[in-house]
């Protein structure tokens, strides 16, 4: 099978396709044939090593994919050969192949498309963790998200509207906020060229926002978080602007703000319960089209390499997949 291989942690430009084995399933694991991965951001982090977890060299990226079961481990009793599942590989993904922990596979939802199942878990997954057990938002509060047009900003916009509350979009460009728009966002503001705190008060009549999603970081969370309301939340989830702010913590004292982290990966081993929950309600609000996520770019896998440097220079909108075996 042909897979992207980092053999050293470095700059992106040094992935290489390569032949390698086809993997065998262990006891508890499945052998997909993938058909999508979503690249996230954090793939772009791995590579590079500068994430939280380094994987032993070398290693093939891409965390979660859709795909057909091809053969599965002795103690698998919940999936057969033919069918199609979405998983959460952690690494492996950017391959024809891939192996994956029955433990963290599901089917595919009726009606689901292999793109959007390869897009859905990481996003989605983590913005309702984020929006209801870590911010606990409630219908007719004011939600701002920053980075709004990446995969996992349009996933809060969506969730954000079917919780109930108001949203607010926050990007760095115009066609960014257009796409905020068609998935729902209530107002958008522009912090390349706007005023975040300010437009904020502006946009909440000088209340502030309930909530603010950061998956941004750098210099938007000092703004965001003296835009918050009278016991406001801030949910740290990335920090995709590559700094991770110092904050004054005074500012958490003046109005009872909370700064709040969100690690989905974390908490569903700690909450599996909740976890399964979850994704109930995710595929509730598929079937009904409350949620759709935004593929807007597909890349083979000769181009896998691009699609990780396309998220790292912050050029995406929506999702965008490796389609290994088109």
């Amino acid at each position: 099978m042909k897979a992207l291989i980092c053999e050293a942690f470095g700059p992106i430009d040094t992935l290489a396709i390569k032949e390698l084995p086809s993997p065998a399933p262990g006891p508890r694991q499945l052998l997909v044939e993938v058909r999508a991965a979503a690249v996230n951001f954090s793939d772009a982090l791995v590579v590079q090593g500068l994430y939280q977890v380094k994987p032993r060299l070398p290693f093939t990226p891409g965390a979660e994919i859709s795909g057909i079961v091809e053969s599965v481990g002795a103690e698998v009793a919940d999936f057969r050969p033919g069918d199609r599942i979405i998983a959460v590989v952690g690494q492996g993904g950017f391959a024809q192949q891939c192996i994956a922990d029955a433990a963290r596979a599901m089917p595919l939802p009726a009606g689901m498309d292999f793109e959007s199942g390869a897009a859905l878990v990481l996003a989605y997954c983590t913005s309702l963790h984020g929006l209801k057990d870590r911010g606990h938002l409630k219908a007719g509060e004011t939600l701002v998200v920053l980075g709004a047009a990446g995969g996992v900003g349009i996933s809060a916009i969506e969730i954000g509207k079917a919780m109930g509350a108001r949203v607010i979009a926050a990007a760095s460009s115009d066609d960014k906020l257009a796409l905020c728009r068609k998935v729902g966002a209530d107002e958008t503001l522009n912090y390349s060229t706007e005023n975040l705190k300010d437009r904020i008060n502006e946009l909440t009549a000088g209340k502030g926002a309930d909530v603010v999603y950061d998956a941004v970081g750098g210099p938007h969370t000092e703004p965001a978080l003296r835009a918050l309301a009278w016991r406001g939340r801030l949910l740290v989830v990335g920090f995709a602007a590559g700094g991770i702010p110092k904050i004054p913590l005074n500012l958490t004292l003046l109005k009872e703000r909370s700064i709040v982290g969100v690690y989905w990966g974390e908490a569903m081993k700690h909450d599996p319960a909740g976890h399964l929950g979850n994704l109930q309600q995710l595929h509730q609000w598929f079937a009904a089209g409350t949620i759709r996520p935004v593929v807007s770019e597909r890349f083979p896998l000769a181009a896998a390499r691009d699609a990780v440097a396309s998220i790292a220079n912050r050029q995406v909108k929506g999702k965008i997949v490796v389609l290994p075996n088109d």
